[in-house]
């Protein structure tokens, strides 16, 4: 990645380096949990979420809908069946130094408003480098498996679970009735070598070219998850718990009895686990374990700490992706040499322009590497590479890692030239002002976006149609059968022509038009989120619609945010920079949509301004017919109503009441407005329980908030 710089300085900066980061990392999730082939290291991708934290805390207003702090994992894999789980698989905040844990205790004691003599008791684990996995036990019986998929969904893997030996099948009789149980999957050192060892002898004795995996992880990744639970079944699979998802009962009031519970129930537990007192023994452990890593029989990456009470567990609740009660402290990275063969440019989804660096092949860690991102021109021109250069690479857990230094750096040398065209179309490739990204303008006409923006629409975040890969479009899109969105919901016209093609029956080809036909009534939020159109991300495209429920309402706000910026003259003596400051700000406020900033304003308004991209909208919509968006909530007499709150909490911190109204589907706002529904009120109220009067607003007490949130429960 980029040289640590200063953060930006103004809005516009910081919007536009929280959009490519927000699209960068969700690239690089989908590549880890999705796809089993990360492209950068550990140390890499905790930098680009540091970063992107670090700038949404500068500029709180600029947080996205889209923000990879409010993301989990990416979306399952299309070849298993898709489940919800019951409660969600939370990812982990990291830390990467002993004041990042410090910090971690602390915001713990703030949140829960505990006196400083107050213990807190930390479990301390080896944080295994695998792939996680919630078993679900009913009546003592083993009934489903679930990987974390994104978070919220997950893939069923019931039969290849039942392979592993470390898994028991049955519970004992004095087991909850229901309890999920969670934790890695895994493949040991000596058992990935001998994996690959015995793949590269077939692929010999087939006279094919053998496949090996790169890593425990993906090779633990890729046989927990084949078609055939006889293959998994071959595969040296484990199994190692470290916690809980729902629970008829929970066995203890603390983490530690938690993991005593499931150990006596015959799951293994990881030898280092260990209660700790305080933040100086807690981070002893982590010191004795990173010193015993090399001599482990698995790869782990950190160590991971959680609050051990329960009761406490449960009050911190999480924020965004990761639990507030548990943090992963990430060990060093690793580094190597190796030479610069090459530098080639991909072309993304969104025409943006990636360096990827060629390297001659090299172990890092036991992982050979050939390949590494350089991200944009400004960390080309940082590092000073030219192929032919000797570079250093860092690695921090088993993914290829990043170049951190150029050993044939020569400043003498002219830079290496950034392409200014499009190697796919030819068209030219630009930089937008405050963006580093170079992206083709191409657009549809781009064979390279065409496809990856169809791939994108049809797949598992977005209409997520079963028999649309990346060969199939392709083959449509040669034949000319598709080049927009539309064009999938009239491929019935070509069926005749498709049976007589090579590789498709009569089966195969009912089956796609049937599974296009399923898509004919759309979720709106995936719909909005597979057009790509710039800063809606999914988690955007739900918000967004939370309130505006239907999509026409969304072209409809595009057309006001149009109508908006077209009317908005600078004022006489009014800065550039002053000018687009109050347009922005109209623009979030004609948005009213927590999280949801002008820079989605301005990228909906972009959009629609174009008559191209209206034509394709009016012609999806015309194939499509998406039902009015709705939201489950859990039920309270809050549900869906804004809530503001005042004055000193006695019992409780802002941050844990805001925590609650979220939890009930309220919306939390800062200041009272004629669209406040609810006060809660504390000592101290002041200014905003006289506007609350005088709006004719419902005020209560902490007491009475807290009747509410017990009423619900």
């Amino acid at each position: 990645m980029t040289a640590q710089s200063a953060l930006p300085t103004t809005e516009p900066d910081a919007a536009a380096e929280l959009e490519r980061l927000a699209a960068e990392i969700a690239r690089h999730n989908a590549l880890y949990h999705t796809n089993d082939a990360p492209e950068i290291s550990d140390a890499d991708y905790d930098a680009l979420v540091r970063r992107n934290r670090a700038i949404e805390a500068a500029f709180p207003t600029l947080v996205r809908g889209d923000s990879p702090s409010r993301q989990v994992g990416a979306a399952p894999a299309g070849h298993l069946a898709k489940v919800s789980h019951a409660r969600p698989m939370m990812s982990l905040d990291n830390a990467f130094s002993d004041d990042d844990v410090a910090e971690f205790v602390a915001r713990v004691r703030r949140f829960l408003r505990l006196a400083d003599d107050e213990v807190v008791a930390l479990t301390a684990e080896p944080k295994i480098d695998g792939l996680s996995c919630s078993l679900r036990y009913e009546d003592r019986r083993l009934i489903q498996a679930l990987t974390r998929g994104d978070g919220a969904v997950g893939e069923d893997v019931t039969a290849n679970v039942a392979t592993i030996a470390d898994i028991p099948q049955m519970l004992p009789a004095d087991a909850p009735d229901v309890f999920e149980v969670r934790g890695e999957v895994y493949m040991e050192k000596a058992a990935f070598a001998a994996l690959n060892a015995r793949l590269a002898a077939e692929g010999a004795a087939a006279g094919k070219p053998p496949r090996q995996f790169a890593n425990p992880r993906n090779a633990a990744a890729g046989s927990l998850r084949q078609k055939d639970a006889v293959v998994t079944a071959s595969r040296p699979l484990r199994f190692l718990a470290h916690g809980w998802g729902e629970a008829s009962t929970v066995p203890g009031t603390t983490q530690t009895a938690l993991v005593e519970a499931l150990r006596t129930w015959g799951f293994p537990i990881a030898d280092a686990f260990a209660r700790t007192e305080t933040t100086g023994a807690a981070l002893d452990v982590y010191r004795a374990i990173e010193a015993a890593r090399a001599d482990l029989p698995f790869d782990i990456d950190g160590v991971v700490y959680k609050l051990d009470r329960l009761d406490w567990q449960e009050r911190l609740g999480s924020v965004g992706r990761a639990p507030r009660w548990a943090i992963a402290h990430k060990f060093p990275a690793e580094r190597a040499q190796t030479t610069l063969n090459a530098i080639d440019i991909q072309v993304g989804r969104t025409g943006k322009l990636t360096p990827v660096a060629r390297l001659e092949p090299v172990t890092v860690g036991g992982v050979v590497v050939t390949n590494a991102t350089l991200h944009n021109a400004d960390e080309i021109a940082r590092l000073g590479v030219h192929p032919g250069d000797r570079v250093v690479l860092q690695r921090a857990g088993d993914v290829i890692p990043q170049i951190v230094e150029n050993l044939s750096h020569d400043d003498t040398r002219a830079p290496w030239a950034f392409p200014t065209h499009c190697p796919i179309c030819g068209s030219e490739a630009v930089a937008e002002e405050g963006e580093v990204d170079v992206r083709c303008t191409g657009g549809l006409i781009c064979p390279a976006q065409r496809l990856e923006r169809l791939k994108h629409f049809v797949g598992r975040g977005a209409l997520d149609i079963d028999g649309l890969g990346e060969k199939t479009l392709v083959e449509f899109i040669d034949l000319g059968w598709i080049t927009e969105p539309a064009d999938i919901f009239r491929l019935h016209e070509h069926r005749d022509a498709l049976v007589g093609r090579e590789g498709w029956q009569a089966k195969s080809v009912d089956a796609l038009l049937a599974a296009i036909e399923a898509r004919r009534a759309p979720d709106a939020a995936r719909l909005l989120f597979g057009l790509g159109i710039r800063h809606t991300g999914i988690v955007t495209a739900r918000d967004l619609l939370k309130h505006y429920v239907t999509l026409p309402a969304i072209a409809s706000l595009a057309d006001e945010v149009i109508a908006l910026r077209d009317a908005t003259t600078a004022a006489m003596g009014e800065t550039e920079a002053r000018h687009a400051a109050r347009v922005d700000k109209a623009i979030a406020a004609l948005i009213g949509v927590e999280n949801v900033g002008a820079a989605v304003g301005h990228a909906l308004a972009d959009f629609f301004h174009e008559p191209h991209n209206r034509a394709v909208w009016d012609d999806l919509l015309a194939e499509v017919s998406p039902p009015p968006f709705t939201v489950e909530t859990r039920a309270s007499e809050v549900s869906g109503k804004t809530v503001v709150f005042t004055g000193t909490l006695e019992t409780m911190s802002r941050d844990e009441a805001k925590a609650q109204a979220e939890k009930l589907g309220a919306r939390v706002a800062g200041t009272v407005s004629a669209k406040t529904d609810l006060l809660v009120a504390g000592p101290g109220a002041g200014s905003k329980a006289k506007k609350a009067a005088d709006l004719n607003i419902r005020v209560i007490d902490e007491a009475g908030w807290q009747a509410i949130v017990a009423a619900s429960s």
